[in-house]
């Protein structure tokens, strides 16, 4: 048997570096040997708290790589391609899957959660979730092909976006920061970004902010009543204090978009609720990255954002640590001293 060095979640802190069995491939699946492989947000509590749907499991669903192997029904990619993937693997056939929405897929698997992910040497993925890279992305550009993805989608739940009118970012983050440069891409040059890190804010106006602003510092809610509200907000922190308070920076008809996953119970106060019902505020949350034909458009302009320049990933990286460093890229992530954005596993 065939094995693997990988990064298995055991139990609670349980991080383990092993040998585990290289995948077997499924007739439509193709195996990718990992190059990169992000840390994202969700993944902490299933490294740190044990928040996993069994154990064990390897997780990781922000990579890239190359295929290695191919199923015996795959025929269009071949062995030695550059590619990113999809983590979502929908069943394709219940009600949503059918009319065009894979994320609310109510019978899905997920890649680095459901079942293994990247944080492997190798990754067993379904070939209809492979996207192909080209040779301008490097490996670490590619593995943020998915939170980029979350960004375009988040945009575009609103469905006619207007280049010319004004933004806030609430929440300096990797989905924040490209949050940002996603609105940018698609023509709203005034996007303000807010967060209480500096360091953050610091990137976010090097990367192309109009204005940023720290809400440890700044009044925010009286700094718009002041200046103008604005068209639409993202709120991409899941704070639940700030996903009260959004509702009260937008203009009336505006939009507010939750991208954030609520962590605690989320209050609001009367006078807030209010503005929805006076300004008929348009209200969405914003789930995953995906659409039809699946993966969807998000992945194909991700891949051109990047490829363009238009969406920069580089300084965002901001630590990369080798596999066998196991939960020391996750203390990274945790240690506000290390000022992390980004935290990546980088195989090479």
């Amino acid at each position: 048997m065939e094995m693997m060095k990988a990064l298995v979640i055991e139990g609670v802190h349980e991080l383990i570096y092993k040998d585990i069995p290289v995948p077997e491939l499924q007739d439509d699946e193709v195996l990718v040997k990992v190059r990169a492989c992000g840390i994202c947000g969700s993944d902490i509590p299933r490294a740190k708290d044990g928040g996993v749907h069994s154990y064990p499991i390897v997780i990781g669903h922000e990579f890239s790589g190359n295929i290695v192997k191919i199923g015996n029904q795959v025929k269009n990619f071949k062995e030695g391609e550059r590619v990113t993937a999809a983590p979502l693997i929908p069943c394709h056939s219940c009600e949503n899957c059918s009319k065009g929405r894979p994320a609310m897929c109510t019978h899905y698997s997920f890649i680095g959660s459901r079942q293994n992910g990247a944080m492997a040497q190798y990754v067993a993925v379904p070939s209809r979730n492979i996207v192909q890279i080209t040779d301008k992305v490097t490996y670490e550009q590619a593995a943020c092909i998915e939170p980029i993805t979350v960004a375009i989608h988040g945009i575009e739940r609103i469905a006619h976006l207007q280049s010319g009118k004004t933004a806030i970012v609430y929440g300096c983050g990797t989905i924040g920061i490209l949050t940002m440069q996603c609105l940018k891409a698609k023509g709203i040059e005034c996007v303000y970004v807010i967060d209480i890190e500096d360091e953050k804010l610091e990137l976010a106006k090097k990367m192309g902010a109009y204005k940023t602003i720290n809400s440890s510092e700044i009044d925010v809610p009286m700094y718009f009543e002041k200046h103008g509200k604005v068209d639409y907000v993202f709120e991409t922190a899941g704070v639940n204090i700030l996903q009260s308070q959004v509702l009260s920076l937008v203009k009336k008809t505006g939009s507010v978009v939750y991208i954030g996953t609520a962590h605690h119970d989320v209050t609001i106060p009367s006078k807030i609720f209010e503005l929805i019902l006076r300004g008929e505020l348009n209200v969405t949350g914003s789930w995953m990255s995906y659409s039809a034909p699946f993966p969807g458009n998000e992945w194909k302009a991700a891949m051109e954002y990047l490829q363009s320049g238009k969406i920069r990933v580089d300084e965002m990286i901001t630590h990369k640590f080798h596999l066998s460093a196991g939960y020391r890229a996750f203390k990274a992530m945790l240690d506000k001293r290390q000022n992390s954005l980004k935290v990546m596993y980088v195989m090479d």
